[in-house]
């Protein structure tokens, strides 16, 4: 029986003591989701937790353990489904994103929204969520909650809601905007069908919080939702006024019985200086406790806080900046108090506080005054929910927003925040970004005491962080896991000491039960002293004892004083622990405890280096519990003389123990009340016999010298003898003698010590019948002559004191007694040696001296003045004594060196004339640089250039300065070849011109290499990929830009905290660069930041990030074939890796990585048969396991071990041949057929192929030829574009030109002429009346109905409608940003109505709308720049190829035909016989100078004039050319001229033809001279100069006119007669050869036509702003209406290669001052048709009947097909323009031009249209409600009235 007794006892103790420990290490409870987790809430009532993950509810019980799961995802859904989805098309298996969990504990459901289905919600069980309780996705819009967008944040809370008597729950949406989703900001939902309302239905449909235009542009994100006393509260951030994207942090406020919102009021909340942390992350909301209230109240930066009111505690971030956050905190009250004050001043006091403007209505246009009502302070209380006479929403000014100071700042992005109370302290747990939760304790000054511990490193922290029912563990979410953890670890410490360093507010130290406790598990911590806080760092403590030390040889009780000493009751037992001794404790007075000391024979020895033992001393309470200790000191005195043993009385009573010297026995012992002249107290030590006072105290080695000294106190040593000794006289004692009085001496020693010139020596004195050391301070000074003074100077100039002197016949310094002179000669007369020079730095200086060279030796004199003169080769070389070293060492710096004698000896003269002459020589010689490598470099500097040449390692490295230009170069290497490192060129002009390198020798020589280098643009950095790596590194970044070939040294560095990685590039070209991430073996607890260093240039990668390694899971499937996939699993592969990039070995053979997804790798399998990678491996008899090892970078995983098992290839052998003989059988009969049936068909081919390589060898010849010709004669032309000389137009001539010379007046245009007809007396009043109108235009309401009216008018013709638009464009130039917006909401109407009723394909094809003309005059203004900048000098090459390409061969006047084009319509169709002629041009009044030019004989008189004025005057623009009308041509063949002329008398008449006249008709020769005259002309316009002037002329005659050849349809009568039929096929025969020309022709071009492509079509470089800003306008209104990429592709070749770039390239003078003949724009026409041809995506099928010019460009279509794609998707890549940066554009546009455009012309044309259409734009504004708010009507009919100078019926 007691044997089962004592089993139970055991087994209870067991139990007992494992559930402490339990508690003490409380394990942390995780689950793990298969899905991303969204949300996550709590049932209040049970303590359930439940997730949101897409696709997926979780329900875990309370310790984390899956109870229930519900499916909710994937759904087959689209992304404009408007459910059900049975009724929708092209629907697809879609994630379902949960958007908003929310528990309604009263009827025990969980409200799930998510993002399928327009964000329809549904209820389920909360006992078990695979129940649905409710679900309908057929009731329509009403019931849409959520969002379908990824980014939305949707945030609701519970409330209730009364209507006629009854009470319902609802719950109160806020949502972020999302384009297909309900458009309600903030909504409020029921939860049950009540009438006509349904479940989930938004039963208040209000004001402008529930409106669609502006939800868009504030860009709304909800973060928390709450209510407190009535109130709903909403937080979130969002834009201003919708005209930035800054965000700024509101809090939101409702009335819960508000039934239509009119209490919505909205305060900005400020977080941080200058509200630094401007976006809210995530809120909490929880009482402050009573510390916290108290220190905010006493900060007055809060108000009156209280320790049961509420406070919102918010962490926020800056927009830009992941590293930076805050928290802040706002009272409730405080929020309440200012929502107050903004309503009240609304209500009462016209919206202003203090008399500034305090409040807005946010969400909308209106900008007259709100707030007029005018309501007493004393009825608004009666008001406080607003009314519907009410303005409504509010918001606060900026200038009135409730500010806080940011309470702490962290350099992460916190994310999360939980907030909790213990013991009227406040603890804020905070997440963030890198799943960490730190713990923060909120005081005066507050402080992170600790971190979360978990295992989600990496993962941001759910914003949704709680407490369990209890607050005694925190939920913390991340990514996939939600953790329980608990909210503090205080039984983990076991000693008071690390309980109280942990500073955690929730722990302190219980006293009596010597535990680590939360104050509520103390049980007597209520008592004084009984539970010490940790953060107070407090323990109980001994502060001192009595006595404070004792002997130990005297042992007696001791008191202990401990003032923190908890109150002891009478149960409690106190006793002291010392070693092993154990007595009883007694409390001797208030907080004082006595014990009982052990026995000296228990006391430990004392320990040899010390003279007292240190005990510890514990005192315990019941037993067990330790409660203080501290350690008590036992001195012994005879251990005191340990301390310094030559004085042994002194140390003896001078100890801190109070200790005596007893002179008889030579002992120290403890104090005793002996008496008597032997006994020597504590602290006399002056009374202590000893030995003082040498002489002398310097005592030389090697010489013997007598000491004498003092004895003081030696009245008890009479007649006693002393012996003298010292550690050097190595174990020799010496006696002393006493002399008389207190005198003794000591005869010397011999000494010997050559370790430094001096030493201290401490004699001991012993008696000499004891042996026992007197108290000796016998101190002396041993010194040796010869340590550091090796020459005779040296030695003079030693210290008189130490008596040393040079002894000639030792040659050496000695003791002066030591130096044996046979009494010669006094050793202080010697003289010194003559100097000698042993060495001399540098060999070589510069002609011209100016450097300083060093002189080595001995006897270099004594002192600097010992220096006479010093000689360089006989030169005079400066002494500086400054630099002077005694007897070794002399500097000088040389002078000029005598071109006669350049090398010879340095000579140093002493006064007394002593010369020292060195054997080494110096030379003169100038360095001479000839070459520096390389020759360019970063102007950020950092090259190391390497200059090479003669002589240049002339004097020393200090000597030399490199500059370039007036930049240091820092000198790193010197000698034969110099190399220096450049520094920063600051100057403004990149790159430089050849800078000079300049090297300065000393102070005097200058040598430079000119033109040697030259700085160059920085290297640019555009992008990386990618940007993250694991912490492992090894990853491959590719970083692109452009400069990377000057870069010398480029390296990735990456610096955190306290850790600094890099790696240099392994691979590198002028515009990529590769590195390995550098490797972080640091943790991630810290910020990183990686940059760039190319040589000096340092730049921030942004974004990079690191995350931490993965972690894999051990491999399940163990044996692996040939034809498995091996899955590997584990988490994180994805954030920095991809399935390209990594690797895997199974043993030594590479697996391929088939797919890397987060949490899976899928394996091919080893393609050969894999060996073990170690030899141990091999030698394993066992079936062979191989290592499956995964590198990621630099980075190794085994994750386990495989075996690889190969199948049976028996059956392959049956197989193969069984398969592959009938088949080589088949194939060879095949072939044999095939063979016989085409040798017939390739005998035809090669006749066919011969023909064509002719004519193929013919073409490529020609092509050859004339390209080489062409670029030849081009080289002027681009040096020309090369000095800038590209005629570009004026901003104002280029728009007049496109959009107004088309016009049917063209050039005559009032809009480009400029002039208008108003009378001179009425000019005022039209101009101000042209001003309203301007103002009016600028009104959105009335120009939308004005173009609206103009477009529904059958009259207004697609003319008209484009020259209305062109009108508009000038008139709006000054406010292009307003432009812009029209130009977007026409544009939205047209897509819905093409999207809607017509083929969306054809939108923008024609400008058959006015905003479609809009639009291609923006994409002209916007272009402008980019044409002047990048495109335009390809299309002007080109225009200047194509027209030399024509005009260099016949060119028919008549007939406008060439023989070298590129449309086939245009080709001369005969082989005309030319020749090429150089005229010598003389023009008259401008100079003997002559010009050559080239001209062909069969050119007209006017071609060629044109000829010789565009070579004449090349360097004017055409406009500015004198024209060919207003020239005579003069040609002086004698002593007569001859006027030359198309058509004159001599013309030849063939029939009733007449040919014009050519330099052939005048048989003008090679090199002949004409003379160019102007004649007085009338100005041309524009359009009369496009025909040629011989045109003009040939018209005036009867007869007709040809040039070249006679048009084929006009055939002479006679020549019809001949046969006509056959001549007439022959010409049509002949002409098709001349096709070959346009191959040759485009064969020439090609080149130019090319570069013209790539500079439009590279998105490589400037793509320009707007084209991006439209580009993405389309993609995103594609998305919105579900457009395919066909027709994206469509629009955006609609919108700007169709609408604008084919127009400037079949128009080149709309951009350039130059003049398009006929000729060449069918040339430019064929390369246009080839452009629009290339922007299709429709395949061009070809044939022999197609047009010759489609056939042309054939083969190069799909290149420049691709081209666009690529430049499409370029633009789609970029980063977005911003409307922001786009309207900063479009005003700096409209700033720079508006005032050079004819605006007051356009108003008044534009007016025109008013006029005209008059009554119904009237009709219109009539009945437009906010045309006549904005009394539109009004102002139209008086601008009618001053304009048009009439009275209306106003």
């Amino acid at each position: 029986m007691e044997s089962w007794v004592s089993l139970l006892l055991f087994l209870f103790c067991h139990l007992t003591s494992q559930a402490h420990e339990a508690r003490s290490s409380t394990p942390v409870l995780e689950y793990l989701s298969e899905n991303f987790i969204n949300n996550v809430v709590q049932d209040p009532r049970t303590g359930r937790i439940y997730l949101g993950a897409v696709n997926t509810i979780y329900q875990l019980g309370p310790s984390l353990q899956m109870e229930a799961r519900a499916e909710t995802g994937p759904k087959e859904d689209a992304r404009t489904c408007t459910p059900p989805a049975s009724a929708c098309q092209d629907t697809k298996p879609m994630p379902n994103l949960n958007k908003l969990l929310l528990v309604h504990p009263s009827n025990g459901s969980l409200i799930v929204c998510g993002s399928r289905y327009r964000g329809i919600c549904s209820l389920l069980n909360l006992t078990n969520v695979e129940q649905q309780l409710y679900y309908s996705d057929s009731k329509g819009e009403r019931t849409y909650v959520a969002s379908i967008e990824d980014n939305v944040n949707v945030v609701a809370v519970m409330s209730s809601y009364s209507k006629d008597g009854q009470n319902f729950s609802v719950f109160l949406v806020g949502k972020g905007y999302g384009t297909l989703d309900s458009t309600k900001l903030i909504s409020t939902r029921i939860l049950q069908d009540f009438r006509e309302w349904v479940v989930f239905e938004s039963i208040i449909e209000a004001s402008t919080v529930q409106t669609t235009p502006f939800a868009p542009k504030y860009l709304h994100d909800f973060r928390h939702a709450f209510k407190e006393d009535g109130f709903v509260y909403f937080l979130f951030s969002r834009t201003l006024d919708g005209t930035d994207n800054k965000n700024l942090t509101f809090v939101s406020r409702l009335c819960e019985e508000d039934h239509h919102y009119y209490s919505h009021t909205e305060l900005q909340l400020n977080c941080g200086p200058n509200n630094r942390y401007n976006k809210v992350q995530a809120a909490f909301v929880a009482s402050p406790g009573k510390e916290l209230a108290r220190v905010m109240t006493e900060s007055s930066s809060y108000g009156n806080v209280v320790s049961w009111s509420k406070v919102l505690f918010m962490v926020a971030s800056p927009d830009d900046d992941d590293s930076d956050s805050a928290l802040c905190m706002y009272p409730l009250s405080s929020i309440n108090e200012r929502l107050v004050d903004i309503i009240s001043a609304c209500y009462s006091d016209s919206g202003k506080i203090g008399g500034y403007p305090a409040v807005h209505i946010p969400y909308t246009t209106k900008t007259e005054e709100f707030c007029t009502s005018n309501i007493g302070k004393e009825l608004l209380k009666n008001f406080t929910c607003g009314a519907d006479f009410l303005p409504s929403p509010l918001a606060s000014k900026p200038r009135f927003a409730l500010k806080a100071n940011a309470v702490l700042t962290m350099s992460s992005l916190l994310t999360a925040v939980a907030v909790a109370v213990e013991n009227d302290h406040t603890i804020a747990f905070l997440g963030n970004n890198k799943g960490e939760v730190f713990k923060v304790h909120l005081t005066e000054q507050p402080y992170v005491y600790s971190k979360m511990p978990g295992h989600t490193v990496g993962e941001k922290v759910n914003k949704n962080l709680f407490f369990d029912l209890l607050q005694s563990n925190l939920y913390i979410t991340t990514e996939k896991k939600i953790t329980k953890v608990p909210v503090q670890t205080c039984l983990q410490k076991k000693d008071c000491q690390s309980c109280v360093e942990l500073k955690d507010p929730y722990c302190g130290w219980c006293v009596l039960e010597g535990r680590c406790t939360r104050r509520s598990e103390c049980r007597r911590a209520e008592e004084k002293n009984g539970w010490l806080w940790s953060p107070k760092q407090q323990c109980v403590k001994i502060v001192s004892f009595f006595p404070a030390n004792l002997s130990c040889k005297n042992t007696e009780k001791v008191k202990i004083n401990i003032p923190s000493l908890p109150t002891i009751g009478p149960s409690d037992r106190l006793h002291c622990i010392i070693q092993s001794f154990q007595s009883e404790g007694t409390m001797s007075e208030s907080s004082q405890v006595s014990c009982n000391l052990p026995n000296p024979s228990h006391i430990p020895q004392t320990p040899e280096d010390q003279d007292f033992v240190a005990v510890a001393i514990r005192i315990f309470v019941n037993e067990t519990v330790e409660l203080a200790m501290k350690e008590f000191k036992f001195y012994n005195c005879a251990a005191t003389v340990r301390k310094s043993e030559n004085t042994p009385c002194m140390s003896c009573v001078s100890s801190q123990w109070g200790c005596q010297w007893n002179v008889h026995d030579h002992t120290c012992s403890d104090m005793d009340n002996t008496v008597g002249e032997h006994i020597i107290k504590h602290r006399q030590g002056a009374k202590c016999p000893h030995f003082e006072n040498p002489d002398p105290v310097l005592i030389p080695v090697g010489y013997k010298t007598r000491i004498s000294f003092e004895g003081i106190n030696l009245d008890l040593y009479q007649r006693h003898t002393f012996t003298i000794g010292t550690d050097l006289m190595r174990n020799v004692e010496e006696d002393v003698n006493f002399e008389e009085g207190p005198f003794y001496t000591f005869s010397g020693f011999v000494f010997s010590y050559d370790k430094s010139p001096e030493t201290n020596v401490l004699f001991y004195v012993k008696d000499k019948e004891s042996g026992k050391k007197m108290d000796s301070i016998l101190n002396v000074t041993l010194y040796n002559c010869s340590m550091g003074r090796e020459d005779c100077s040296l030695c003079k100039n030693a210290d008189p004191k130490y008596r040393c002197v040079w002894c000639a016949k030792q040659k050496a310094c000695v003791y002066e007694k030591l130096c044996s002179t046979q009494g010669l000669e006094n050793p202080y007369e010697i003289e010194c040696p003559a100097p000698q020079i042993s060495y001399i730095i540098p060999h070589f200086g510069p002609l011209k001296g100016g450097i300083s060279i060093t002189i080595r030796g001995s006897n270099l004199g004594i002192h600097k003045e010992d220096i006479k003169s010093i000689t360089v080769v006989g030169a005079p070389c400066k002494h500086q004594e400054e630099k002077y070293s005694v007897s070794t060492s002399v500097v000088c710096e040389i002078g000029p060196g005598d071109p006669e004698n350049l090398w010879g000896p340095v000579e140093v003269e002493l006064k007394g004339g002593k010369r020292g002459t060195s054997l080494l020589h110096f030379t003169y010689r100038n360095p001479i640089p000839d070459a520096v490598k390389p020759a360019k470099g970063p102007k950020a500097g950092g090259t190391l250039i390497t200059i090479t040449g003669k002589f240049l390692d002339t004097g020393s490295r200090e000597d030399v300065q490199v500059t370039i230009g007036g930049v240091e170069c820092t000198v790193e290497q010197f000698g034969p070849v110099i190399t220096c490192r450049t520094g920063e060129y600051r100057a403004d002009k990149v790159p430089s011109d050849p800078l000079t390198v300049t090297m300065k020798y000393g102070k005097s020589t200058t040598t430079s290499i000119p033109s040697a280098f030259q700085f160059m643009e920085n290297p640019t950095i555009l992008d990386h990929e990618p940007k993250g790596s694991f912490v492992c590194g090894g990853r491959n970044i590719l970083v692109t830009g452009s400069g990377f070939d000057l870069i010398q040294t480029a390296v990735m560095k990456v610096q955190g905290d306290n850790v600094t990685a890099f790696e240099f590039a392994h691979e590198k070209n002028d515009t990529a660069l590769q590195f390995r991430s550098p490797t972080l073996n640091d943790s991630l607890n810290q910020h990183f930041k990686t940059y760039i260093q190319l040589d000096n240039w340092k730049r921030e990668l942004k974004p990079f990030d690191y995350h931490p390694d993965p972690t894999f899971h051990e491999l399940t499937k163990k044996v692996i074939t040939e034809a498995s996939i091996i899955i590997v699993t584990g988490r994180g592969f994805s954030k920095a890796m991809t399935a390209k990039e990594a690797q895997a070995f199974v043993g030594d053979v590479l697996c391929v990585v088939n797919t890397l997804q987060d949490e899976k790798l899928f394996l091919d399998p080893p393609s050969t048969t894999p060996r073990a990678r170690s030899r141990r491996h091999r030698r394993d008899t066992r079936p062979e396991l191989l290592d499956l090892m995964i590198k990621f970078g630099k980075g190794e995983w085994v994750v386990g071990s495989v075996q690889y098992e190969q199948k049976n290839d028996l059956s392959l052998y049956i197989i193969i041949p069984a398969v592959i003989v009938p088949m080589l059988l088949i194939i060879a009969i095949s072939v044999y057929c095939y063979r016989r049936k085409s040798q017939q068909a390739e005998r035809e081919y090669e006749k066919v192929k011969h023909q064509l390589e002719n004519l193929e060898e013919s073409v490529r010849d020609r092509c050859k030829k004339e390209f080489t010709d062409l670029m030849i004669e081009m080289e002027d032309h681009t040096n020309d574009l090369s000095e800038g000389r590209i005629p570009f137009l004026d901003y104002k001539t280029y728009t007049d030109r496109v959009f107004f010379l088309p016009s049917k007046d063209g050039a005559n245009d009032v809009m480009i002429t400029g002039r208008l007809d108003i009378p001179e007396a009425r000019r005022a009043v039209v101009t101000q009346a042209l001003n309203q109108f301007s103002n009016l235009l600028n009104s959105k309401t009335f120009l939308i109905n004005f173009i609206r009216t103009l477009e529904r008018s059958h009259d207004f013709n697609a003319r008209a409608k484009v020259y209305f638009a062109s009108l508009l464009t000038v008139a709006l130039h000054g406010k292009l940003e307003y432009y812009t917006d029209i130009m977007r909401t026409l544009l939205l109407e047209l897509m819905n109505d093409y999207v809607n009723s017509k083929n969306p394909k054809l939108m923008l094809r024609r400008s058959e709308t006015v905003v479609e003309r809009m639009l291609c005059n923006w994409m002209s203004i916007c272009l402008y720049q980019f044409l002047k900048d990048s495109a335009g000098e390809p299309l002007y090459k080109l225009f200047r190829a194509i027209k030399h390409q024509i005009e260099k061969g016949p060119v028919d006047a008549r007939l406008k035909k060439a023989k070298y084009t590129l449309n086939d319509t245009g080709l001369l169709g005969d082989d005309v016989e030319y020749s090429v002629l150089t005229l010598q041009v003389l023009v008259h009044g401008e100079g003997p100078d002559v010009t050559p030019v080239k001209v062909l004989n069969c050119d007209t008189i006017s071609q060629v004039k044109e000829k010789i004025i565009e070579q004449v005057y090349r360097n004017l623009p055409y406009s500015l050319r004198p024209k060919v009308d207003s020239v005579t041509l003069e040609w002086r063949p004698g002593s007569t001229g001859q006027i030359l002329s198309d058509l004159d008398l001599t013309s030849q008449k063939e029939g009733r033809w007449k040919r014009v006249n050519t330099l052939a008709h005048y048989n003008v020769r090679d090199n002949a001279t004409l003379v160019l005259s102007r004649v007085v002309h009338t100005q041309q316009n524009y359009d009369q100069n496009q025909e040629n002037h011989e045109e003009r002329n040939a018209l005036l005659e009867d007869d007709k006119v040809f040039h070249l050849v006679r048009p084929t349809d006009e055939l002479d009568e006679i020549k019809s007669k001949r046969g006509s039929i056959k001549d007439k096929s022959m010409t049509k025969a002949i002409t098709e050869i001349y096709l070959t020309r346009l191959l040759s022709v485009k064969g020439t071009l090609q080149q130019f036509v090319d570069d013209f492509f790539r500079g439009v079509l590279c998105s490589v470089a400037v793509v320009p702003p707007a084209v991006k800003y439209f580009f993405d306008f389309l993609d995103e209104q594609a998305l919105k209406h579900n457009v395919d990429e066909e027709t994206i592709h469509i629009w955006k070749t609609n919108s700007l290669p169709l609408r604008f770039w084919v127009n400037i390239l079949k128009n080149p003078h709309f951009i350039f001052d130059v003049h398009v003949s006929e000729m060449v724009d069918a040339s430019l026409s064929v390369i246009a048709q080839t452009f629009m041809d290339a922007c299709t995506k429709s395949e061009h099928k070809l044939s022999r009947d197609s047009p010759s010019n489609k056939l042309l460009y054939a083969k190069e279509i799909s290149t420049y097909k691709k081209m666009v794609d690529d430049y499409y998707k370029g633009v789609r890549k970029m980063v977005p323009v911003s409307d922001q940066d786009m309207n900063t554009h479009l005003a700096e546009v409209s700033r720079s031009h508006t005032d050079r455009l004819n605006t007051q012309v356009a108003l008044h044309q534009l007016y025109q249209y008013a006029s005209k259409y008059y009554d119904g734009i009237i009709a219109s504004l009539d009945e437009d409600p906010a045309a006549q708010s904005k009394q539109l009507t009004l102002r139209l009919q008086q601008i009618a009235a001053a304009l048009e100078n009439k009275v209306t019926d106003l």
